[in-house]
């Protein structure tokens, strides 16, 4: 689909961001280090906005924090629309623009030198908040972060405790979200569970601490019987790839999130094999970190600062964390990286 096509902008060379909302209603958050102000044509497309972001800790980087305006625009609902998982997102570029595509009612258009963004979508989206949040908003907000403030973007999570921080990595499914849970339960700070954002000169990492998605079967685990009620009372998200896990609000004051930045002592690759003995972290050799690092974030490591965080990060420790009997044994692993 050509960026022509789309609503709003009527030929190539036109501004995305021209058209002038009136009765806006906005909403500010500290993300990431930098300031995000979001408007809107629509109170409830605003709200789903705030319901991501409200009362995250305001995390400040050692840089110039930047604001970001991010514009939400609601179309009528898509005639013949019905609910249930919309069209996923294709991605376009050019023109110093990045486009995120579902269909000519829903998109994004970022333009990063501007720090800013534009958010359209049908009406029939906040029928289905999980997908505007986390392929549309999320993606604006994830992006503009990233080009504006130089992070690596990682998919993992992150705990820690004492400013100190290990970056959690691993294929999907592999366990990232359920030790980030027992870490929590253990009174570890939370960072962040699927995108973690570096600086890679001083290895401090940023996140969002909003939400944590736990499969049902990770609950036979959890021995805190107010955890687990309180996670299997969560809501159910579904996943494009068909999986359903419960979407926890990690902001309701049960665990401890972390108030600022962590630095990274180290990372790990969790992986499902068990263990053979007792040891179950082993650090990896410093050309296997890099190649594997490599291997599991090819969107990172195409970033500006990827080759000053890769040689960072392998200085610290970069290992390798098979599976125990129970995950609190993971959490010990991970104290042992932390002391």
């Amino acid at each position: 689909m050509a960026l022509t096509e789309l609503h709003g902008v009527t030929n190539a060379s036109a501004d995305p961001f021209a058209e002038v909302i009136e009765h806006r209603f906005t909403f500010s958050q500290q993300i990431l280090g930098a300031r995000f102000r979001f408007e809107g044509n629509n109170q409830a497309l605003v709200d789903v906005a705030q319901a991501t972001y409200a009362g995250l800790p305001r995390h400040q980087l050692p840089v110039e924090a930047p604001e970001f305006r991010i514009e939400l625009r609601l179309l009528p609902r898509r005639s013949g629309s019905t609910q249930g998982e919309p069209p996923p997102v294709r991605m376009q570029s050019g023109a110093g623009l990045l486009c995120g595509v579902m269909d000519a009612s829903n998109y994004v258009v970022l333009a990063p030198g501007q720090r800013r963004a534009l958010i359209v979508a049908s009406a029939d989206m906040l029928d289905e908040p999980y997908h505007l949040r986390y392929e549309m908003i999320e993606f604006a907000v994830f992006v503009l972060a990233t080009r504006g403030l130089g992070l690596v973007p990682l998919h993992g999570a992150c705990v820690g405790r004492g400013g100190r921080g290990v970056l959690v990595l691993g294929a999907s499914g592999a366990g990232k979200s359920t030790l980030a849970l027992h870490s929590m339960l253990r009174g570890l700070d939370f960072l962040a569970e699927d995108a973690v954002f570096v600086r890679p000169e001083s290895l401090l990492a940023t996140g969002v601490a909003n939400f944590l998605h736990v499969q049902a079967d990770a609950l036979g685990f959890i021995d805190d019987d107010g955890a687990r009620r309180w996670i299997g009372e969560s809501p159910v998200i579904r996943r494009r790839s068909g999986v359903a896990k419960f979407e926890a609000d990690l902001r309701l004051g049960r665990f401890k999130v972390a108030p600022q930045p962590l630095e990274l002592t180290a990372a790990v690759f969790v992986s499902r094999e068990p263990a053979a003995g007792a040891r179950l972290v082993n650090r990896l050799a410093v050309n296997d970190a890099a190649s594997r690092l490599v291997a599991d974030q090819p969107y990172a490591s195409t970033q500006p600062g990827w080759r000053c965080f890769e040689e960072r990060l392998t200085r610290r420790g970069v290992h390798e964390l098979k599976r125990g009997r129970h995950p609190g044994d993971s959490v010990d692993a991970l104290l042992t990286l932390l002391a």
